[in-house]
């Protein structure tokens, strides 16, 4: 027997309809033709998931820009640094 696979839009609509508590999870799960405890596993996981939907995605953004930022600037530094060494080593200049 091959196991059912679900569309994330289906699972949705399923954790959906559980969340408005106006039917049981029995009348639900015979509705979208599953088992009882597939739309209490996805209810359950809508419920824990729902306060990252409405995370400040701009911060983990910007946190990411700055490192690829700061990676650029310490190669710069290392260019910079290799090129004084090479000039003072050329013109024997002592620090």
């Amino acid at each position: 027997m091959k196991r059912r696979t679900f569309s994330s839009d289906f699972k949705a609509k399923v954790a959906k309809a559980a969340m408005k508590n106006d039917r049981s999870i029995k009348e639900i799960a015979a509705q979208f033709e599953i088992h009882p405890m597939m739309v209490s596993k996805w209810k359950k996981q809508a419920s824990e998931n729902l306060f990252s939907i409405f995370d400040d995605k701009r911060s983990s953004s910007k946190s990411t820009d700055n490192d690829e930022e700061t990676r650029t600037l310490y190669e710069e530094i290392g260019k910079l640094k290799m090129q004084l060494k090479w000039l003072k080593k050329k013109f024997r200049i002592d620090s």
